[in-house]
């Protein structure tokens, strides 16, 4: 919507389709990202694409991961350039450089890891360093931007799963609960894209780069967690798990899921037992001097509006 109110038509693309959206004006075309022709469909007539769409997880085939997430972002700069569209907004994920240690005020050009303990990272890095190297001054300008942990009062995802798991008492803090992270609330993050958006237009110095967006504000990762339970009268996390076990536990798991072709994800795997207790938060020099990005919702004024939706929601 914020697309719309700064006064471009916009035009989704996605597998099913969301007449609440085109209500408000937003002409919708469905369609897979693996198949070429309805991308190329999609983008006739375009002069910019924002690519957000993608396969989340930590758990799944390669095959699944690969193809939405590496082979769908080839077949939309395939029809970029066929279309002579001259801006490609990727949204990736921080994930694509987490190697497994503490990401404490990193910049962007932290290398990407060596090893890879889940599809996810391993697919959207693919797909970045693809969107990064297509970046061609005055034909295609390109960037990829790093939404951390994206969350909101409307959230489908994150803080359902959150309060679902810790109404049944499935939660544990990993390591020694001192772990910081940076979120992102998820109207900062469409903003972070409209940002990339004229950035891209007007400034060549931003093309061809990845940006960490975030709140910008660290927290620590479990009294955040613990507050939003406490939104829906949930009781607090308390107990502990230390890294080492965790992640044996993780091993285990993985093991058993394979061996056994369970789909469902597991309560834990070795990337989820480093997610849950490294540090998670970014230098954000980069995305607030070349995007001109700062958030302008604030965590508090954010988690107020959650918690107002929580307590809506449980009475």
């Amino acid at each position: 919507m914020q697309l719309m109110a700064a006064g471009h038509e916009v035009r989704g693309f996605s597998r099913r389709l969301y007449p609440d959206l085109q209500e408000l004006g937003v002409e919708w075309q469905q369609g897979d990202l693996q198949d070429p022709h309805a991308i190329e469909l999609a983008c006739q007539d375009m002069q910019a694409v924002i690519h957000t769409a993608a396969v989340p997880g930590i758990w799944g085939s390669w095959s699944m991961y690969h193809g939405v997430n590496t082979v769908g972002t080839q077949n939309i700069l395939h029809a970029v350039r066929q279309h002579d569209i001259g801006i490609l907004v990727y949204t990736s994920s921080p994930s694509v450089t987490f190697g497994g240690d503490d990401q404490s005020g990193i910049a962007e050009d932290v290398p990407y890891p060596d090893r890879w303990l889940c599809h996810y990272p391993h697919s959207k890095a693919l797909a970045e360093q693809e969107v990064l190297a297509a970046n061609s001054p005055g034909r295609l300008a390109t960037c990829a931007l790093r939404p951390h942990l994206i969350w909101g009062e409307d959230d489908p995802h994150l803080i359902p799963r959150l309060i679902e798991r810790g109404r049944a008492g499935k939660l544990r803090i990993v390591g020694n609960g001192q772990n910081l992270i940076d979120m992102v609330h998820v109207k900062n993050a469409a903003y972070a894209h409209l940002c990339a958006l004229q950035a891209l237009q007007e400034s060549p110095k931003s093309s061809g780069k990845a940006y960490w967006i975030s709140q910008q504000t660290p927290v620590n990762c479990w009294e955040w967690i613990n507050r939003i339970l406490s939104f829906a009268e949930i009781p607090p996390v308390t107990r502990k798990i230390d890294f080492r076990t965790a992640y044996r536990i993780g091993a285990v798991m993985e093991i058993i899921y394979r061996l056994f072709g369970i789909k469902a994800e597991p309560r834990m795997t070795r990337f989820l037992a480093l997610q849950l207790s490294a540090d998670h938060y970014f230098d954000n020099h980069r995305a607030q001097t070349l995007l001109g990005y700062r958030p302008f919702i604030s965590t508090e004024e954010a988690m107020a509006d959650l918690e107002s939706s929580l307590r809506n929601s449980t009475h």
